[in-house]
């Protein structure tokens, strides 16, 4: 399998490779490899104090949250054990002992 990016506008995974360049032939979007560097490190996932987060790691939420269609609140100081970070406006998929599965967003949790 090939370890080029796939294209940044039409996600396409038969990208090729072209001198400096990667050709995307579905869509024919040019980049630079230096382009592509960015873009993966722009893709770290940071909490609320910029420490990186990766999958498995323990965090605690830093501000209550309603738990959207329920009652419930998640306390201040609550943990989430053995993280995934996903795709998307919420990007850690968890489970909260007492509540269940749920996905936070990075901003409201801390590194522990």
């Amino acid at each position: 399998m090939s370890d080029l990016p796939n294209c940044p506008e039409c996600a396409s995974e038969f990208t090729y490779e072209d001198r400096d360049l990667l050709i995307c032939p579905s869509c024919g979007h040019e980049w630079t490899k230096a382009e592509a560097a960015q873009a993966e490190e722009a893709k770290v996932v940071r909490d609320a104090v910029g420490n990186p987060l990766q999958d498995g790691d323990t965090v605690s939420v830093i501000k209550d949250l309603k738990v959207k269609g329920s009652s419930l609140v998640v306390k201040v100081g609550t943990k989430a054990k053995n993280i995934r970070l996903v795709e998307g406006d919420h990007d850690i998929d968890c489970k909260i002992d007492g509540i269940g599965a749920m996905q936070l967003k990075s901003e409201f949790v801390k590194k522990i």
